[in-house]
């Protein structure tokens, strides 16, 4: 009985000397599990970082790619019209944005937008003339604009008040003078537009590219419109002339309020509210 008692005794005391080195061990080895654990998940987070980076920089060289044989083709393009005589202008017609704005690196001259000034005499202003037809003609195919004017009659119209001088072009039969002609010839070819702010003291012209929103048409002012843009009132410049101003243009229901995605439309009577 005493040797079971002593081999229970031996027993008890060895599994509490074993509880009392793993109560000592553990807690080490349970931490530098975790700490293992926590780099194995630091390890896989900066893993699958990378392998997203590495996803993005493969599309994005994809899409350089794409847009470098884009490119590439445009450019060929260019060289085969040019080399047939053709202007640059031409193909150009035919590009996106991006390509335009890349292929301005260039300089092309031929890329540039072109206005031929054809001087008349007055029967051909108002008839035409076969010279003038052919001139068209080949300014069409090399994408140029023909703006058809008589020189004498220009000098003529240049002595001559505003009022006679729309009396003398409503006895041709002219709508316009060569001069504003030109001007919306100008206007047309480099893609602009005009806006008017009126005020009691003066009326002033602003010039924009299109197309262009209201914010960026308030930029063209002051750089504080577009950035505490809120909102623009707007009158059409033939309602503001045909109700004497804006007081009768708001009295005949043709004054109204645009937000930020407002195309500004070419004559518009814009006043701009803000807060900066």
């Amino acid at each position: 009985m005493s040797i079971t008692l002593t081999l229970i005794g031996q027993s008890i005391a060895f599994f509490v000397f074993v509880w009392i080195c793993m109560k000592a061990i553990w807690p080490p080895i349970t931490e530098a599990m975790a700490a293992r654990q926590k780099q194995i998940a630091d390890g896989l987070a900066a893993a699958e970082r990378a392998s997203l980076d590495l996803e993005l920089a493969q599309k994005r060289a994809t899409d350089e790619l794409k847009d470098a044989k884009a490119e590439a083709d445009f450019l060929e393009k260019i060289q085969g019209a040019l080399e047939a005589g053709t202007p640059a202008r031409v193909v150009l017609a035919g590009a996106d944005d991006a390509l335009r704005a890349r292929l301005r690196l260039l300089f092309l001259l031929t890329a540039k937008p072109v206005m031929i000034l054809a001087n008349v005499d007055e029967d051909g202003l108002s008839s035409g003339s076969s010279a003038l037809a052919a001139v068209e003609a080949r300014a069409a195919e090399e994408g140029a604009v023909v703006v058809p004017f008589c020189a004498k009659l220009e000098a003529e119209l240049a002595e001559l008040d505003d009022e006679d001088a729309e009396a003398f072009l409503a006895d041709l039969g002219l709508e316009e003078s060569g001069l504003n002609r030109v001007i919306r010839g100008g206007y047309g070819l480099l893609d602009l537009l005009t806006f008017f702010t009126a005020g009691e003291k003066e009326v002033r012209a602003w010039t924009v590219r299109k197309p262009a929103t209201a914010p960026e048409a308030a930029g063209r002012i002051h750089t504080d419109f577009q950035r505490g843009f809120i909102r623009a009132e707007v009158i059409g410049f033939e309602d503001f002339v045909a109700h004497g101003g804006e007081q009768g243009a708001k009295d005949a229901g043709k004054w109204r309020l645009e937000g930020k995605d407002y195309p500004v439309k070419d004559g518009d009577v814009i006043h701009f509210r803000f807060n900066v």
